[in-house]
């Protein structure tokens, strides 16, 4: 296994820090062998089988410099998360890399960082906290709305002799045309449509509201100007539609007949009891989550911790990117997000200003509580944390694959400080003293000459001695 990375750090104020890194000569290496044989794999050189020109030979074709440059492109994520990891620090933003020549052969690679730094915490009473926890209590109507929803799924559609309205299915041929002529993907046959559903474009379902079976109608619209085909975003079209059936939807009754259809309970009483206890099991584990994030919040309005703003501004940002790739990999353009509140990335960064501080402190102060419990994590919690996320379907050969890839990349470093975090939240969660919610609520209005800033002229806060 290769050398582990060296680093310097150098406080720079303000939370921020230069990492001065050393990747040694033997890593560097590792990975200009790794790289060329990679490279090897996409060449053809004569003489040998194609993808398969050995390491040496891709060096003396392409050149030892350009094979450098790739093994640096692709060690430097690893090296970067090394280095963060040996200098004990906690990263908010991007960083400044800044790297120097590429070395000669023998020689180490050096690089520096300079990033923002999750600030230290001054630590206040954090174990016996009182905090706030509401009582778990069903809602009837909630009950209800879950057995309407499972009767919507269970519904039949029965055709109707009348004409279609509002909440009513049609099922339709169509055959649509732009300046008389018929485009690719206008036309079909046997669709079937809820009219109000909004699933067709604008208009057209309106359009077809009062038709009977047998009717034939000529819908006249627009595409709008962000349809997802170019080719006919903001057209002109027309559609001839044929009306082949009106269908209404049926609901089952409500009743033991119902319940057994829906899950094969006895009766509907039956069903009602299990519906109210999912949902009474599903707000048990949000009061959960709730209690968690209140115990943390508790601690943090103990504590002391100094953020820059241009800090805040960084988590802030980070926060949006995280946002933005977590909407990519649902399908949903980010730009378009922006577009539909109306609102610039600044803007959306600037505004979650308040919650990306409040991340801020409770980062500090769980780093400090690590510190001061001496909270450690072992090997095997890393490696259960690693299993539990790759999923049952993973084998160990692939569990063991990834973890060795994690400790190349440091990031098993990462995954250990995220348990020792969890861990000092069920510290503060073991010892919280729970409280009726309203009451903390209640102490949330309250100010003390304690408390390091009296309130506003005109605030709702109040004091009162003795609170």
């Amino acid at each position: 296994m290769a050398a582990p990375v060296t680093t310097k750090t150098t406080e720079l104020g303000d939370s921020r820090v230069r990492v001065e890194v050393e990747v040694p000569s033997e890593a560097l290496e590792q990975q200009l062998k790794s790289a060329a044989a990679e490279l090897g794999r996409e060449m053809r050189v004569p003489g040998f089988r194609s993808g398969k020109v050995p390491a040496e030979v891709v060096l003396r074709q392409v050149g030892r410099e350009a094979v450098m440059d790739e093994a640096v492109r692709r060690g430097l994520p690893g090296w970067y998360e090394e280095a963060v990891s040996d200098a004990g620090i906690t990263t908010v933003g991007d960083p400044d890399l800044d790297l120097t020549d590429l070395p000669d052969k023998g020689s180490p690679l050096a690089f520096t960082i300079e990033v923002g730094v999750v600030p230290p915490a001054e630590l206040g009473d954090y174990k016996g906290l009182e905090v706030g926890r509401r009582d778990s209590q069903v809602d009837p109507q909630e009950v209800q709305g879950e057995l309407e929803r499972m009767r919507d799924s269970l519904a039949s559609l029965e055709t109707v002799e009348r004409a279609a309205g509002k909440g009513d299915f049609v099922v339709m041929d169509y055959t649509g045309s732009i300046g008389g002529e018929e485009f690719e993907g206008g036309a079909g046959r046997g669709q079937v449509v809820e009219l109000g559903s909004g699933r067709l474009v604008p208009g057209f379902e309106e359009q077809l509201e009062g038709a009977s079976a047998g009717d034939d109608r000529e819908v006249s619209l627009t595409f709008p100007e962000d349809y997802p085909a170019e080719n006919l975003a903001g057209q002109d079209a027309s559609f001839a539609v044929e009306i082949k059936e009106v269908k209404e939807k049926k609901l089952p009754e409500l009743d033991d007949d119902f319940a057994v259809e829906a899950g094969g309970y006895d009766s509907l009483d039956e069903l009602r009891t299990e519906v109210e206890q999912r949902i009474g099991e599903a707000d048990e584990r949000s009061i959960e989550g709730e209690f968690r994030e209140a115990a943390v919040d508790a601690a943090v309005a103990g504590a002391r911790v100094e953020i820059p703003h241009e800090l805040v501004h960084a988590k802030a940002h980070e926060m949006w990117h995280r946002t933005s790739r977590r909407f990519a990999a649902q399908g949903i353009d980010p730009a378009r997000y922006l577009e539909m509140t109306g609102k610039t990335e600044e803007e959306l960064v600037t505004e979650s200003e308040p919650e990306a501080e409040l991340a801020l402190k409770r980062e500090a102060v769980l780093a400090a509580i690590v510190a001061a419990e001496n909270i450690e994590v072992s090997d095997e919690e890393v490696s259960e944390a690693m299993r539990a996320a790759a999923g049952p379907d993973a084998s160990e050969k692939q569990i063991k694959r990834a973890m060795k890839r994690a400790r190349a990349q440091g990031a098993d470093e990462a995954l250990r400080d995220d348990i020792a975090m969890r861990k000092a939240v069920d510290l503060l969660v073991e010892s919280a003293k729970p409280i009726p919610a309203d009451q903390a609520a209640a102490r949330e209005k309250l100010w003390t000459p304690e408390r390091a800033e009296a309130p506003e002229r005109g605030s709702e806060q109040i004091w009162t001695p003795g609170s």
